[in-house]
């Protein structure tokens, strides 16, 4: 049947993709660390030092899920090749659909464990924290940070991902002034790491009575969330420690507690906070772990800066350097600047659909290589 041939012949185009993704994997000496791995857990003593036990225990895991990943992509292709050549000898329609869902359903499992092979930043497999600032525009900002807000909450959703809501402040009339998240999950900072920068809304204001085009800017801020102590130095005289009591969703006790912690480090401006805890001393411990993070950050940004030079996807965020534009009126589009990926769907991608985006800017960071780029907004 055509339409079958059609899909054998779409299968057969991953052959060699899946043999480079493979060698991309370097299974066979994650298999030797795996066995290593695993003799090391039996040795009597492993437990003594629970600190390196349960670094290997992760690595362990992480790597068997690899190699499971990468066999069951294997075998998705070989029964997908049965299904055809069982639909193509018995001549059966019904075998269509089947193949049809099982093939999106492999190019779907393709294309996560590749972009996971662009993944290979020190940090990226960690946890993400991220913060979005409204810019200035009073409300139309803050609806528009309230908007992202969802959009990253939905994006966690999707991917399996749990939120945490670190630190959050109300716009005065509506939407999110302000909102600092943790994002738990494998590479969860890997992928998010491409969202770094100003956000711009083109839309009709809801707003504005008069119904005018109006721009809106939201800046977004997002580093690892690094667990082990870093050997970072922070002097005391150059922070300054500010209690408050904690605001926006958060239960009853968040709201009744003057336990959130703002912490401003003097000589490089940075400000965090965190009221999500239940103490403020848990509070002041989360906010200055990221802390650490952050200006251990800026400390390889600026290194990186000296050895060879920096592209854009790590210069200071400022209202004009926007990484990606959402236009909602009088068509919808966005478009990211860096790569030149654009979508015509907007209300897909505020819905949390990031892929495309995520793995354009991945591939851009890996080969520098952009999006074909024929649009001028």
């Amino acid at each position: 049947m055509v339409e079958l041939d059609q899909y054998k012949f779409t299968l057969s185009s991953y052959e060699d993709p899946m043999k480079e993704l493979g060698k991309s994997l370097s299974l066979d000496a994650k298999r030797e660390r795996i066995t290593e791995l695993q003799r090391y857990m039996e040795a009597p003593d492993f437990w003594d030092n629970v600190e390196r036990s349960q670094s290997m225990t992760r690595e362990l895991k992480t790597l068997q899920d690899t190699v499971k990943t990468f066999s069951d992509l294997e075998a998705q292709y070989t029964d997908i090749e049965m299904l055809i050549e069982m639909g193509n000898e018995e001549n059966d329609p019904e075998t269509i659909p089947m193949v049809e869902e099982a093939l999106s359903e492999f190019t779907s499992s393709f294309e996560k464990l590749r972009l996971s092979t662009l993944l290979s930043g020190p940090y990226d497999k960690n946890n993400a924290i991220l913060r979005l600032n409204a810019g200035a525009g009073g409300t139309e900002a803050c609806d528009w940070a309230g908007m992202l807000y969802r959009m990253y909450t939905r994006y966690a959703e999707r991917h399996g991902f749990s939120v945490e809501v670190l630190d959050f402040l109300d716009g005065e009339e509506a939407g999110v002034k302000s909102v600092t998240i943790q994002v738990n999950g494998e590479n969860a900072y890997g992928y998010l790491k491409s969202e770094k920068g100003v956000h711009r809304l083109v839309r009709i204001s809801p707003f504005n009575a008069a119904g005018k085009r109006q721009t809106s800017f939201v800046s977004c801020d997002v580093m690892p969330d690094i667990e082990e102590d870093l050997d970072v130095e922070v002097r005391d005289e150059d922070i300054r420690i500010d209690t408050y009591r904690s605001s926006g969703a958060g239960g009853q006790h968040i709201n009744k507690t003057s336990s959130a912690i703002r912490i401003t480090h003097f000589p490089t401006g940075i400000v965090v906070t965190c009221q999500n805890e239940r103490s403020q001393f848990q509070n002041k411990d989360k906010a200055m772990q990221m802390l650490k993070a952050k200006l251990f950050m800026l400390k390889q940004q600026e290194n990186a800066e000296k050895l060879s030079g920096i592209r854009g996807e790590v210069k200071d965020i400022a209202w004009g350097s926007q990484i990606r534009s959402y236009v909602l009126q009088p068509y919808t589009m966005v478009k990211d600047h860096r790569t030149g990926q654009s979508v015509g769907n907007a209300d897909s991608v505020l819905d949390g659909n990031l892929d495309d985006f995520i793995g354009a800017y991945l591939r851009w960071l890996s080969t520098g290589e952009k999006v074909s780029d024929d649009t001028g907004e």
